[in-house]
């Protein structure tokens, strides 16, 4: 049986092998995508570590394993501390790191597949520095060495119907071609698989949740493409809907065609390519320009057809919802449930739509101190009971056909203490500030995350993630370019289309944790006498609070309307899709609070 410990000896001995002295393992794929295919999983291979965000450098007698706040907890539950050092990026970067533990002479690989190549560049200084030399390998070195590596998948392309996407793939490529026209660009590549699913209205099964293909794009300004894939994947139902203007060929012919762009204008985001693209191209001779991929703010701007299926799947989805916090309720107490029991019950609830294609992440089900870390995956090694006394948070969603979903929900598992039912009473005033929050275009989200830590502020505490992230139309259920967050979230607008989720939370470490999710679309609004045009938020998630953890002399008059106003908007779009005993729980739990 192979250890960790002698997965890393195999990966230093081909690293000697190739004339290397160390290697980089990101989580990542040739796409930089948030979430990969088995295949791409080498940092968990090499070290055990099962978290979504994370990285690894191994050097010939040192080995260390960087990772941000959220997993500093489950880094150490899942890596031999004797192989690898535990680094906090907030307290030194992979380069710096690079900086401080590089020797003379020293030959670093990396897959230039897997970085942006504002990360090589500034990898390759580091090391420079310190008389190191940073190496773009040609194969990756963990590929070499892993013998029972998953092949990449082969699930087959789909055809995303008009009547979900809203816009057809021409009316796509037009807008994609208009842009680069009017910007002087001959091209454009598009890396990211959310942004060639949404072009080309097209979905895949490659990825665990997020309905997309591994493929590559090309898109020209006279509006035909080129699109890479594997030829397996391809239906004839999905060849007639591209049509003669989208040329189809191999995914691995795709390094060899930049070379085509030899003189002319290419437009590639710097966020979302990676290093070796740049690379083939500059060896291509185009002319690039650093921009963002045009189909992202696109993407992000949902057309009415995705704004009434994500209301429609929103809708449906409440009541899988809603079904399961009242088995929650009623099988919790009893004892002998444990988290993973309780999330496969919610997938079962959610299945017995038939409309659910998949889950849109691995749900967050989350026991008393579980709770206190916002991305926790439950395992068989870390499943405990939801205990009497404790907290259950919840954190889920479905994809569906017409939209994606992701809420969060808290139970109170028998009688909650003062201090859960205080802190709940705080998030949920975040989180109708920011629901009701009516705001000039042009604003940002990093404009108005303070609205909804502001009651926590006051007393002291706060949440260390984003308030609010994008959410696509049955794509990834963390979609850019928007963010109501603090830290990244200045930079773009929020613009009417967009949808974002809403969910202020808070942890106490060992303890509890807390988080209240809806998501929210971004609308026009009109106020007499207004001299600014305005923007605020309709609500799209629909499910009943905790109301054992809501303490109404905490709320203001408005707050509590909020509440009981959210409350009625629940019973009237769930409680008809709900049989008698369960419309009964929910008409209970939808009360009004005086």
């Amino acid at each position: 049986m192979q250890t960790h410990e002698n997965r890393l000896a195999a990966l230093r001995e081909e690293l000697g092998r190739r004339g290397l002295t160390g290697f980089v393992v990101p989580i990542a794929d040739e796409h930089l995508s948030e979430y990969v295919g088995d295949y791409a999983q080498r940092l968990r291979w090499l070290t055990g570590f099962a978290g979504s965000a994370g990285s690894a450098i191994v050097l010939k007698d040192q080995a260390a394993i960087f990772v941000d706040g959220r997993y500093t907890v489950q880094v150490r539950d899942q890596v031999d501390e004797k192989l690898f050092a535990y680094v906090p990026l907030a307290d030194t970067s992979m380069t710096g790191w690079i900086r401080a533990n590089a020797k003379a002479g020293d030959r670093i690989g990396y897959d230039a597949w897997l970085h942006t190549r504002a990360w090589a560049e500034e990898a390759i200084a580091a090391a420079a520095r310190k008389g190191a030399e940073m190496v773009a390998v040609d194969g990756n070195a963990i590929d070499a060495v892993w013998s029972d590596q998953p092949e990449k998948p082969d699930a087959k392309l789909d055809v995303q119907p008009l009547e979900y996407a809203g816009k057809s793939h021409a009316d796509k490529r037009a807008e994609i071609a208009a842009w680069l026209k009017d910007e002087g660009y001959d091209a454009t590549v598009l890396t990211a698989l959310d942004s060639i699913a949404w072009t080309f209205n097209i979905r895949g099964g490659d990825i665990a949740n997020t309905p997309v293909a591994i493929a590559h794009a090309l898109v020209q300004a006279d509006g035909t493409a080129t699109l890479f894939v594997a030829e397996d994947k391809l239906t004839d139902a999905v060849r007639t809907h591209l049509g003669n203007e989208v040329s189809v060929r191999g995914y691995d012919d795709y390094t060899a065609s930049l070379a085509n762009l030899a003189g002319k204008s290419v437009a590639v985001d710097p966020e979302r390519a990676p290093a070796a693209i740049f690379e083939a191209l500059d060896n291509a001779g185009a002319d690039i320009s650093e921009k963002r991929d045009p189909s992202v703010l696109m993407k992000a701007i949902k057309n009415q057809a995705e704004i009434d299926g994500h209301r429609a799947a929103q809708a449906r989805d409440g009541v899988a919802l809603t079904r399961y916090l009242k088995w929650i309720g009623e099988t919790a107490p009893k004892g002998g449930l444990d988290e993973l029991t309780a999330a496969a019950k919610l997938r079962e609830l959610r299945g017995e739509n038939d409309a659910l294609m998949d889950i849109s992440f691995n749900t967050i089900s989350a026991s008393g101190p579980h709770g206190a870390l916002p991305h926790y995956s439950v395992t068989e090694e870390t499943n405990r009971n939801l205990e009497l006394g404790e907290l259950y948070l919840c954190d889920s969603g479905g994809q569906y056909r017409d939209g994606t979903t992701d809420v969060t929900r808290v139970a109170a598992i028998g009688t909650p203490t003062d201090e859960m039912v205080k802190r709940y009473t705080q998030v949920l005033k975040g989180h109708i500030a920011l629901d009701v929050a009516v705001f000039p275009k042009g604003t940002t989200g990093g404009a108005l995350d303070a609205l909804a830590r502001q009651f926590l502020w006051a007393d002291g505490v706060d949440y260390g993630h984003g308030t609010g992230h994008g959410v696509g139309a049955y794509l990834a259920v963390h979609e850019g370019p928007q963010r109501i967050a603090a830290f990244g979230g200045f930079g773009e607008p929020l613009k009417a289309g967009m949808i974002c989720s809403n969910e202020p939370g808070y942890y106490k470490e060992g303890d509890f944790g807390i988080r209240i999710e809806n998501l929210v679309l971004v609308e026009e609004r009109q106020i007499d006498g207004a001299e600014r045009d305005m923007l605020g938020f309709e609500t799209l998630t629909f499910a009943p609070l905790e109301r054992e953890l809501i303490d109404p002399a905490l709320l203001t008059a408005d707050e509590q309307a909020w509440v009981d106003g959210y409350h009625a908007k629940v019973l009237g779009i769930v409680g008809p899709q709900l049989d008698d005993a369960d419309r009964v729980w929910l008409e209970g739990r939808c009360a009004p609070l005086g």
